[in-house]
């Protein structure tokens, strides 16, 4: 009996679930088993997240890649740690290589930074794990060897990936097809997928605890592979790299303490808008009333980030100082009755997130990705490495803050989450998907905090995406009557029917009882529990 993956006619309610030992959520669910196991072995929460990420690097790959960028959010030893693992610019790489343009491309060598996931699994791993990356690094390195069925919303993203790279020109893309495409297309949802050159590369960066991707043959790879199509990341880019241990910053929403990481990271827009609605009463649960306060909060936050977020060491102002009160008291008396103009949006992006916990109260909130799907078309030949292209969030104007510089973080828009109340962990969450993040952030945050959804519910809950200017797209389900006010209120409103405009999360939350979770019904979501 034949029957279509990605036709759901009915809808289906899905609900928390609630574990003591352990749980793993993540949007793929061999990845989240994969984590369960490695806790199962004796590894603790950051074991299990390290392990959950490198699977997804095989088994969602449309979304991140060996070669991307990752940040990390946890709790351990009574303390909320931040690393955050991105990378920067070549130090070849300078505007006046790109002379003669406008904005930095999406495809190819120019916007490949430096990756920084690898490094930043090996550092979790050798400051807070129980175990060696070798042995958190078994489960992928199996998938990859032998092999695994696609599930239909990785399916999905990658036979959009595949139509799109087909107009690339350049011998360069041609190791994306070999790899991701070896029959001459993608393959299909619930056809097996394996790559033997992903598996060794894997295999490898756990037996040189990923000495090998900095320092070694791997590094010797991609630089060659660079040298080989006039591209300017080099092995010494790679081998001085390293990531950066960083202070989360903390904003009170209602007697909640939200956790987000300080730029480079976007992870302070969703900061300035709690911070600005906490001064607001909201009403009623997806009420205009609600979500034109909301909507209005996120535009005045974006301005902010737009302006300042870059790399910090570039920054021309202590991002603490955005987060001062009569700072974001002068934003929130901006808001009025009438929606407002807002800045321009950002590239849609591919991304994973995920959140585990431990027996013993140790919670991760993790995220990494290519940024735009597979990123920059250009996989490294006989390794699996599929490169990102980060570097395209970079301003080709001298004057802006974001500007292109050799050795420079980008701004990015990925962001993991993280509640505490009065000293003590509530739990990680986080909402993937370009620069809708931070506005899911606000609106998972509002759903639990301001309208006492669980976090299922939270999730489930239809969403808003504010796109640019005055435009907010809403997703099914949103309430019609809601849609019609914000119109009135001035709001271009549109409706979007893929559901992948709208992010895709994960919460675990422990608030004086069991771990309760929630996973993404727009994706392939699963929490594995025991």
């Amino acid at each position: 009996m034949k029957s279509d993956a990605l036709t759901y006619p009915y809808e289906s309610m899905r609900k928390v679930v609630y574990g003591n030992n352990g749980l793993v959520c993540t949007s793929q669910p061999l990845a989240s088993q994969a984590g369960l196991d490695i806790l199962k072995m004796g590894g603790n929460a950051v074991d299990a997240a390290v392990s959950a990420a490198a699977c997804l690097t095989v088994v969602e790959p449309p979304s991140c890649g060996i070669g991307g960028d990752g940040f990390a959010l946890f709790w351990k030893d009574g303390k909320l740690h931040g690393l955050n693992s991105s990378g920067y610019a070549p130090s070849r790489l300078s505007l006046a290589e790109l002379e003669g343009r406008d904005k930095m491309p999406k495809y190819g060598w120019l916007p490949v930074t430096v990756p920084g996931v690898v490094a930043g699994w090996s550092e979790l791993i050798k400051a807070h794990g129980e175990l060696s990356l070798e042995e958190v690094l078994q489960p992928a390195v199996k998938y990859a060897k032998e092999g695994y069925p696609v599930s239909p919303t990785v399916g999905e993203s990658w036979r959009r990936a595949f139509r799109n790279f087909k107009g690339l020109e350049g011998d360069e893309f041609k190791p994306w097809f070999d790899t991701f495409a070896p029959n001459g297309s993608p393959p299909g949802i619930g056809n097996v997928w394996r790559s033997k050159d992903h598996a060794d590369t894997l295999k490898l960066i756990g037996e040189t605890n990923g000495d090998a991707f900095y320092r070694g043959e791997l590094a010797e790879q991609i630089d060659r592979f660079s040298r080989e199509h006039g591209g300017y990341l080099r092995a010494d880019d790679l081998e001085s790299y390293r990531p950066e241990w960083v202070d989360p910053v903390a904003v009170d929403y209602r007697g909640y303490d939200i956790w987000e990481l300080p730029p480079n990271c976007q992870g302070m827009v969703a900061s300035i808008a709690l911070k600005i609605l906490n001064g607001l009463e909201l009403g009623v649960s997806r009420s205009e009333e609600a979500c034109h306060k909301q909507i209005e909060a996120v535009k005045l936050a974006f301005e902010v980030g737009k302006r300042y977020f870059t790399d910090p060491n570039h920054m021309e102002i202590d991002h603490h100082e955005l987060l001062q009160d009569s700072y974001t008291d002068d934003l929130r008396d901006r808001i009025c009755q009438k929606a407002m103009g807002g800045p321009d949006g950002e590239e849609t992006g591919g991304t994973v997130y995920l959140a585990a916990a431990d027996a013993k109260g140790n919670m991760v909130s993790y995220i990494q990705s290519n940024y735009m799907g597979f990123g920059s078309g250009l996989v490294v030949p006989g390794t699996g490495i599929a490169l990102h292209n980060r570097g395209n969030s970079f301003s080709l104007d001298p004057e802006h803050a974001n500007s292109l510089e050799p050795g420079k973080r980008p701004f990015h828009t990925i962001i993991p989450g993280f509640i505490t109340k009065k000293g003590s962990p509530i739990g990680p969450f986080g909402v993937m998907g370009g620069h809708m993040q931070p506005q899911g952030h606000v609106q998972v945050i509002s759903n639990m905090v301001d309208f006492g959804l669980n976090p299922q519910s939270a999730l489930d809950a239809p969403r808003w995406r504010w796109e640019k200017g005055k435009e907010v797209f809403v997703e099914s389900g949103f309430p019609k009557h809601t849609a019609l006010n914000l119109e009135r209120k001035g709001h271009d409103i549109k409706y979007a029917l893929h559901s992948g405009h709208f992010g895709r999360g994960q919460i675990i939350l422990k608030d004086g009882g069991p771990y309760c979770a929630g996973t993404e019904p727009r994706a392939d979501g699963h929490i594995a529990v025991y």
